[in-house]
């Protein structure tokens, strides 16, 4: 069976070529960074979260973003507009830090916040 061919690693500015999503050097990283942020539950996305944010996508069904583009998409994430980074007050404040986004606009957003940051 033919491997893989092999791509540039997903690390923002390598340039290293591996068949996996990292090379080794951030593979490692990545994995310290994961391991260290804990899991959804840990970092407050419990079946509290979940509950609100049911309410909350029901009460604000579409994309602001797809909205500001003139296209009506549905909102499937919650997101937070400032990161809480583990602010439980931040974290909850859904009239002035909450926005319902779409998964497209949710991943952009949210790459574009975490770059470099592990």
């Amino acid at each position: 069976m033919p491997n893989k061919p092999k791509r540039p690693c997903n690390y923002p500015t390598c340039g290293q070529l591996t068949t996996d999503s990292y090379c080794e050097l951030h593979k490692q990283e990545r994995h310290a960074y994961d391991k260290q942020r804990g899991n959804a539950a840990q970092r407050g996305y419990d079946s509290r979260w979940q509950k609100a944010r049911k309410t909350y996508l029901a009460k604000h069904p579409l994309c602001l973003h797809c909205l500001d583009h003139g296209v009506y998409a549905a909102a499937t994430v919650v997101d937070h507009i400032t990161p809480h980074k583990g602010d439980k007050t931040l974290f909850w404040d859904s009239k002035n830090n909450w926005q319902p986004l779409c998964e497209m606009h949710h991943n952009r957003k949210t790459a574009r916040e975490d770059m470099g940051s592990w």
